[in-house]
């Protein structure tokens, strides 16, 4: 068999997310002096850049303890609201940063005062050489359209900008440094990766949650369930699913939990294991997590010995094996999904979801 591109790039994360992480360390007193009396970080993003920010955004307040949010674009390209950002850095992720909307709005956010840093993966991009800072990510020329490699060496960047803002700015530094032999283990092993494919398989009904810092890394999951795999995916955290929609949940279902190995949130991922089950839900698949959590579910593709901070980077991998392998079962191309390009522009008309 052939290998598709959407593999061969999944297989280069190793290597990429070394580069850049070696690459952005250098700026973090850069970063510093930049965010210096700024209290507030916004981001700004659109599909797994906006996921990769939700990252950026959780670790910057745990881990930091630095005020951060999403802004919505449509704000300031739609609307045109004029905000006092004086107090605020803006970031803008977009991983070929030529995508006009996030273009558009890191201009609107400087004119409102922010100082702006580009999350990127061209130096000559647009976003880049408009930013007061660019970040760009060494994850080289991405062929396929599902983002891999440009996703996870923006989570490294996201890990750079939180530990430039911390009280230590070495904390993370070892952890950070063992990232990619993780992922390069996860390629090789594939714990429970043709398991999850036969489960998802074998129904369109698909749900997929995490929490925390976790969370960015299942919606990009949903995401990438969705648009490389046709099917119609939910993507919720433990908190807003418990607060309704499980109800809906039945054995045409197969919910894909996502967690650390440690921290606040694994216990209660636990515990929505525990209650899918007991719903009557078709299949529960497991991303990551300990053996609590390996236990609540049907079916569980191993996650990184990285402690929660850090396990983004390498937690979405197995989800990228499950999905490339997922869309070949079902006949589908995974390097060009249907109606889908490489730079998305939003609609002008509707600004997006934001």
């Amino acid at each position: 068999m052939t290998m598709t591109t959407m593999a061969r790039e999944i297989a280069e994360q190793p290597a990429a997310i070394a580069r850049t992480i070696e690459a952005l360390r250098p700026l973090r007193a850069t970063i510093r002096e930049l965010a210096a009396s700024r209290r507030t970080v916004l981001f700004v993003a659109r599909g797994s850049s906006d996921n990769a920010s939700i990252y950026g955004r959780y670790l910057l307040e745990v881990h930091a303890g630095h005020p951060a949010g999403l802004a919505a674009p449509s704000v300031g390209t739609h609307y045109g609201a004029r905000l006092d950002l004086t107090d605020a850095v803006v970031v803008s992720v977009s991983q070929s940063g030529e995508t006009q909307e996030i273009v558009e709005a890191q201009a609107w956010a400087a004119d409102c005062g922010a100082r702006t840093i580009a999350v990127t993966n061209d130096a000559g991009s647009a976003l880049s050489k408009a930013a007061d800072l660019a970040l760009v990510t060494d994850a080289g020329r991405e062929l396929a359209v599902p983002a891999t490699k440009s996703y996870t060496t923006q989570l490294a960047a996201m890990a750079v900008l939180a530990s430039a803002l911390a009280p230590d700015p070495h904390a993370l530094d070892a952890e950070l440094d063992r990232a990619p032999g993780e992922v390069e283990r996860l390629i090789t092993e594939r714990d429970g990766v043709d398991e999850a494919v036969e489960a998802l398989a074998a129904t369109p009904e698909i749900l997929v949650s995490g929490r925390g810092i976790a969370f960015g890394t299942a919606l990009e999951t949903a995401l990438k369930l969705e648009e490389t795999c046709l099917r119609p995916v939910r993507g919720l955290s433990y908190a807003d699913l418990r607060h309704g929609p499980i109800a809906v949940v039945d054995a045409e279902h197969v919910a894909v939990l996502v967690a650390a190995q440690d921290g606040p949130m694994v216990g209660g991922m636990t515990e929505l294991a525990d209650d899918l089950r007991e719903r009557g839900v078709g299949a529960t698949i497991g991303i990551g997590g300990d053996p609590a959590f390996a236990a609540a579910c049907d079916v569980v593709a191993g996650g990184p010995r990285l402690t929660e901070l850090v396990a983004p980077l390498a937690l979405v991998v197995p989800a990228q094996l499950i999905v490339e392998a997922l869309a070949r079962r079902l006949g589908l191309d995974p390097d060009a999904p249907r109606g889908l390009s490489k730079v998305t522009q939003t609609d002008p008309q509707d600004g997006g979801t934001r």
